[in-house]
Formats: structure tokens, C-alpha cells, sequence
């Protein structure tokens, strides 16, 4: 295998290959955020799946393989239960890059050696490039990168070369450019690395020899062919509508790939904010001219919350809500076997352990863990693979509206996750009230520029307080401000002084039932997004 089999044939080249997509799979060993690793591959401009390591060989029949990433995980290789590798991966003829716990086994594998390290390596660390080509092409000699680990490679297999090293890290980057097999001790996935987009570039283009050439327009193209073949001549949709980017975007694609026989369920559950009702009906109804029909399920769902506490739960009973709204509603077409979803990939990632069995689950979303195991209907979800910025994308290649695109994430089971605690008629309007003066003001200040989501989230602790001389005691509301580019994580957002004072006093003045406005500072990790 040599250092860039790229070639100048597009066709070699291209995302598809007859049917199957052309691109690299990620081996998932258990680490948190493999899915960044996808990202960074995408965001070089190819397809890439993650998969766990007992899928991975069957996996890699599927697709046009070009390259194998192993992700970092928090095991020891040599500990029992470990994640193991399967040997075929490194018999593929294909590159392979091996971050972190991947590089160890790939060493270890291949017939090097992985030890306790005696010096732990955690947070930033200059490294120092001694190979600057191929994986290090454009990238400087000196650099900082993010290292997290405690055990290290000390010896390498036969063929394996020093790419790069740190104080503490002889073997900080290994590879043997004539098979193709690299390893990095770092995470070159995440943004404490610098240049480790680059590094991942050279892996992926000129290492594996992809184009670059996924695009919008190759991804919607794709998804409505596959909706086209699922779906077949005859079949009809049900798709649930929520008037948000994820669920918009699904529905144009399926629009285009079956026209009238997508029909669209919007479920007034009661857990909206302010307004919601009305603008996708005169949206998707009126503009977009699709079949959309309006159940009013108010009553219904709140009773189904009624004494529940528990977020999962909460979300668990919403997703079955839903699901029986939509069996209902399809009992009206013939041919409706399908239910249509605008799950996402970090929807999937963090509800289940989807693709590995050491990564831990962080809850379940109502389109992804909610579903009953007797559901009737098959699903169709062409943004299960994708993340948020990649649908906007799309989005935006298929004619949707800024307005639409741009709109700030509301999580599927709505205000129910942001009311902690029992949920009831009289705490969701609160809420509504609250959360509508909070994206009113700053929307009208332009101060949601840069803000990923913003949000009001009523806090089950009640506080003593001062209203027209006389004592509270009254509910809390938390203001939740955050900054991200897909959701996955997130830092705390700030607002000038004096629009926050104005959105405290307005809360307070205009909401019976509050008297205390507090700000969430929390990044996530630790926390997530949404309270519940």
C-alpha cells in the first residue's frame, strides 16, 4: 500500500460506488465522543459511520471502504472485558488510524508492546513533529495537542517508524507508511488539539485517497433515493411534524422522494412554546402545500405525565404518546407503513450505546429509546446518520428558509424536560409565558446571533421573596444560554447587563408564580444542554 493512492479517476474517487457509499468507518472502543472523529471527517469533506468493533468487519462489507479509524476508548488493552479489535480490519487492504486506545491495540496486534505508562499524560502537551509529510503534511514541527492517557506503547511492530513525540511520549505519532497503518497517542478529534483537523485531512485525503467531495447536495441526493427504495412505489408515511429544523428538513426529503404520499402529523401535546401551533400550520400547510393535519392531544398527554417525576420516564411516555397518535392517525391511509422521524445522530449516540458497548448511555430521546418494541409501522429517519449543521445544510440546498434553519433546537418531548420535576396545565403555561419573554427579548435585542439555544426552564424550588411589600414564596426560573456548533458540546452563553435585567424583571412582573430569575453557567460536559 503506498503513503497517497490517490488517483486522478473521479470515478475512484467519488462518494458512491454503484449503491454503496464510499468512505471511512470508525471503529467505536468505547470513547464518549467518537462521534467527533465522524464529524472531523465529514467536515473534510467525506462520509464516514460509526460502528462497534463487533460490527465493524460486517460493516465494512457494506460500504466502498477507503479507510479504518479505531477511536480512543477508557480501557486497558491488556485488561479483562477490554474492547477487542478484529483482526480482519487490519487485513482489508485499506489505512488505518489508530487514536489513543486504538494505537495500542494496532501496536500491540501487530507485535509491539503496550505498558502501564509511569508518567501519565493528561491535558495539553507540546508535541513535536519528526516526520512532516504524509499524516503531518502542513501541520508545524511544533505544536500543542490534547493527550489522555496513562498506559503507552514501548515498543513498536516491525515496519512502524517515530512520526512524533512529546517530553513524556517517545511514540507520540507511529506509522508504517508502506501498509498504511498510523497511530496518534493524542486526540486530534477534538479542539484542543491544534492542527488536528489537518492531520485528520491528510488521513482521510491524502492517505485514504477520498475526494472531499461529500456535499449537501451528494447527502440530500442519497437520502431521497433511499427514501425512494424503502418506501417503494405504493408505501405512504406518516411522519411526525414538529415545525423544528430536524423534522422540517425530513420532511421536505421525503416530500421530494414520495410527493403526496407523505402525510404530516402535527401533535398539539400541550408542551409547546408560545405561538408553535399556529406558524407551522400556516407554514408547512398553507406555503409548503404539504398534507398536514393538526391532532389536538392536550388533555391526553398531561394526563399521561400526570405524578411523573422521573426524566426518563417523562420521555419514555411521551414517545409511546406519540407513537399511539400516529397509529391512530394512520388507520386513514391503506398504505401507510411507514413513520417518519427526524432522529439525528447525537440523538442516537447519547440515548443508546449504539456503537459500542463500552460507551455509556446519557439518556434516551422520545424518537430514539420511546419507541414500543410492537410498533407497527417501520421507520424512516434520513437524518439518523447526520448532524446538525449537515441538515441545515441541506436544508438550505433544498430551498428552506433561513427562518427555518436557523431556529433554535426544541427537544422532542418539549417543555416537559424543561419543567424538572411533575408536569401540569399551570407549569407549562409559566413556562410558555417565561420562555417566550426570554426569546422575544433577545431576539429583538440581536442577541441571538451566536447562540446555539436559548431557553427558560422552570426549577421545582420555591424561594422566599418581596412583591409589593408583602413575602413569597414562589418557583424559580433558570435562564439556560448556550453557545455550540452541533449540540454536542456547548459552553454557557452571557448577555449584555441590562438585557438580562429586563428579561428577569419581565419574568417576575408579568408570570404569577415566579419571584426568582437565576443564570445556568454550566459548559456541557459536565451538564447537558437541556435540564432533563
Amino acid at each position: 500500500m503506498t503513503n497517497a493512492p490517490m488517483t486522478d479517476s473521479p470515478a475512484q474517487n467519488s462518494a458512491f460506488h454503484g449503491d454503496r457509499l464510499r468512505g471511512i468507518l470508525i471503529v467505536d472502543l468505547g470513547a464518549q465522543y467518537t462521534q467527533l472523529i465522524a464529524r472531523r471527517v465529514r467536515e473534510a469533506g467525506a462520509w464516514s459511520e460509526i460502528h462497534s468493533a463487533t460490527k465493524a468487519v460486517e460493516a465494512a462489507q457494506h460500504m466502498d471502504l477507503a479507510g479504518i479509524i479505531l477511536s480512543g476508548g477508557p480501557a486497558s488493552v491488556y485488561a479483562e472485558g477490554a474492547p477487542q479489535v478484529p483482526d480482519e480490519l487490519f487485513r482489508l487492504g485499506v489505512p488505518v488510524l489508530g487514536i489513543c486506545y486504538g494505537m495500542q491495540w494496532m501496536c500491540r496486534a501487530l507485535g509491539g508492546a503496550v505498558e502501564g505508562g509511569h508518567t501519565r499524560e493528561f491535558g495539553h502537551t507540546p508535541l513535536t513533529v519528526d516526520e512532516s509529510k504524509g499524516l503531518f503534511q502542513s501541520v508545524p514541527n511544533q505544536s500543542v495537542v490534547w493527550m489522555s492517557h496513562g498506559d503507552k506503547v514501548t515498543r513498536l511492530p516491525a515496519g512502524f517508524q517515530v512520526l512524533a513525540h512529546s517530553a513524556d511520549c517517545a511514540f507520540g505519532a507511529v506509522g508504517d507508511p508502506e501498509r498504511g497503518f498510523y497511530g496518534v497517542q493524542f486526540h486530534p478529534e477534538v479542539s484542543h488539539t491544534q492542527h488536528g483537523t489537518q492531520l485528520l485531512s491528510n488521513f482521510v485525503i491524502g492517505i485514504c485517497g477520498l475526494a472531499g467531495d461529500w456535499k449537501p447536495a451528494s447527502i440530500a441526493e442519497h437520502q431521497i433515493q433511499r427514501i425512494k427504495e424503502q418506501v417503494g412505489e405504493t408505501g405512504e408515511v406518516i411522519l411526525g411534524l414538529s415545525g423544528g429544523v430536524d423534522s422540517s428538513v425530513a420532511a421536505m426529503l421525503m416530500h421530494q422522494a414520495i410527493g403526496d404520499r407523505l402525510h404530516c402529523i402535527f401533535v398539539d401535546n400541550g408542551l409547546l412554546r408560545h405561538g408553535e401551533r399556529e406558524s407551522i400550520e400556516a407554514m408547512f400547510g398553507q406555503h409548503f402545500g404539504m398534507d398536514l393535519t393538526t391532532v389536538d392531544a392536550r388533555d391526553r398527554f398531561l394526563e399521561r405525565l400526570a405524578g411523573v417525576t422521573d426524566p426518563e420516564v417523562k420521555r419514555k411516555r411521551i414517545g409511546h404518546e406519540f407513537v399511539e397518535v400516529f397509529r391512530e392517525e394512520a388507520k386513514r391511509f391503506t398504505q401507510a407503513n411507514f413513520l417518519g422521524q427526524g432522529t439525528l445522530y447525537p440523538d442516537v449516540i447519547e440515548s443508546v450505546a449504539e456503537h459500542g458497548g463500552q460507551t455509556a448511555m446519557i439518556k434516551s430521546h422520545h424518537n430514539v429509546g420511546g419507541l414500543p418494541e410492537d410498533l407497527e409501522l417501520d421507520l424512516v429517519e434520513p437524518l439518523r446518520e447526520l448532524f446538525k449543521d449537515e441538515v441545515r445544510a441541506i436544508g438550505r440546498y433544498l430551498g428552506l428558509h433561513e427562518s427555518v434553519l436557523m431556529r433554535q433546537p426544541f427537544p422532542g418531548p418539549g417543555l416537559a424536560v424543561r419543567i424538572v420535576g411533575e408536569v401540569n396545565h399551570e407549569r407549562c403555561e409559566m413556562l410558555r409565558r417565561a420562555d417566550h419573554i426570554v426569546t422575544s427579548e433577545i431576539e429583538a435585542a440581536g442577541a441571538h446571533h451566536g447562540l446555539w439555544q436559548y431557553f427558560a426552564v422552570l426549577l421545582p424550588l420555591h424561594s422566599v421573596g418581596v412583591m409589593g411589600d408583602a413575602r413569597t414564596y414562589e418557583y424559580t426560573c433558570a435562564l439556560r444560554l448556550v453557545e455550540s456548533t452541533d449540540g454536542m458540546t456547548a459552553d454557557w452563553g452571557y448577555l449584555d447587563r441590562g438585557l438580562l435585567r429586563r428579561i428577569s424583571s419581565r419574568i417576575v412582573a408579568e408570570v404569577r408564580g415566579f419571584n426568582r430569575v437565576v443564570l445556568d453557567i454550566s459548559s456541557k460536559p459536565p451538564a447537558t444542554i437541556e435540564w432533563e
